[in-house]
């Protein structure tokens, strides 16, 4: 083998060596985003925060009324987004049942349609009936149903960081 033969093998080896390990920084750096986003969720406890909805006297019994709170976990960053909605529904003295305003298929904002007893979502045509299970469409579970509590006569439920909604439904 003549000497530039060898030389252009030489460089042939480290510019492909090289190659290698420039694509393997790439594709670590690539990575890092991925597995932080798919480890967070278990490194990092989101709070429950109790959120105050509103006196006990402001709803009233059998039917229900949209709520508007700000999210347990607001970002400064965050503006008109860091609110969020829930369907509370007064079921006796001190008694109350909350839904998230959440749609479970793509979590889409529900309305309450009292006419019907049913929570209609826009979207995609999910139907909940009044205790919050799936009445029809696409949605794969109930509404989820946040724990509620009254005191010093306000209403307040527990929530915890959500994916934020539109909160004008």
């Amino acid at each position: 083998m003549s000497n530039s033969q060898e030389k252009t093998k030489e460089r042939r080896s480290f510019l492909t060596k090289l190659s290698f390990t420039l694509g393997g920084f790439a594709a670590a750096a690539a990575a890092v985003p991925v597995v932080a986003a798919l480890l967070n969720p278990l490194i990092v406890k989101k709070p429950k925060v109790w959120r105050r909805v509103g006196s006990a006297d402001d709803f009233q019994t059998g039917d229900f009324k949209l709520v508007k709170y700000e999210n347990a976990d607001p970002k400064p960053w965050a503006g008109s987004t860091d609110r969020s909605a829930a369907w509370v529904r007064k079921d006796g003295d001190d008694q109350f049942t909350v839904f998230s305003v959440n749609c479970t298929h793509l979590g889409c904002p529900v309305r309450w349609k009292a006419s019907a007893k049913l929570f209609f979502c826009p979207c995609h045509g999910g139907v909940y009936r009044e205790n919050g299970s799936v009445a029809a469409g696409p949605p794969p579970e109930s509404l989820h149903q946040y724990p509620v509590r009254v005191k010093n006569g306000q209403v307040e439920i527990e929530t915890s960081a959500i994916p934020v909604t539109t909160v004008g439904v």
